[in-house]
């Protein structure tokens, strides 16, 4: 493990073998499993635990006291707040083995999960989605909705930058960032520069 290009604090563990991007630190207390792949310039919390064959793309922030399990994967720039779960099995028994069970969560580019937020497993949280603390998701989040609730429930959509989208004749051009957007049915899209 000599000539790293990535920081691992000495109270934590790395398993072999794994992928683990230039530039990314794991902090105090976490657990990289073996057969998992962090990307670039990523960011590992206190006491996270990251399973076997969880991918998380570049420029992930994994905040403290985070398990992410077998069959997550995260795209590039995802938040995971503080204590956020997630889960891979439906219908867990402690006595029961269901690692052929273990059901697939995908987090899109950009998203961000609120702390103590808790991801059911098997759904897709969209590209640039916000998971408002302490929300439990049920179902797949569309690209950027805003979601809170138990079960979450979108209560509107926000841009790139997390600007709330205001749609005039089903237009939106944000006034922080200048980002345009439509919305047909509920999608919303960038509108092309």
């Amino acid at each position: 493990m000599e000539n790293k290009e990535y920081f691992v604090h000495e109270s934590s563990y790395v398993d072999e073998p794994c992928d683990i991007g230039k530039g990314t630190k794991i902090w105090h207390f976490s657990h990289i499993m073996a057969h998992s792949k962090i990307g670039e310039n990523c960011n590992i919390g206190q006491n996270v635990v990251i399973s076997p064959e969880v991918v998380l793309g570049n420029c992930v922030k994994v905040q403290n006291n985070v398990s992410i399990y077998t069959g997550v994967v995260c795209e590039e720039d995802v938040f995971l707040g503080p204590s956020c779960v997630f889960t891979n099995v439906i219908n867990p028994r402690s006595f029961i083995v269901r690692k052929e069970e273990f059901r697939r969560t995908i987090i899109r580019k950009g998203a961000s999960i609120g702390a103590n937020s808790t991801i059911v497993c098997g759904h897709e949280i969209g590209q640039y989605a916000f998971v408002g603390a302490g929300s439990v998701v049920t179902k797949d989040v569309p690209d950027y909705a805003l979601v809170v609730g138990n079960p979450a429930t979108i209560k509107y959509y926000v841009c790139e930058c997390s600007e709330k989208m205001e749609f005039v004749e089903n237009r939106f051009e944000c006034p922080k960032c200048g980002k345009k957007y439509r919305i047909d049915e509920g999608k919303v899209e960038e509108v092309e520069k």
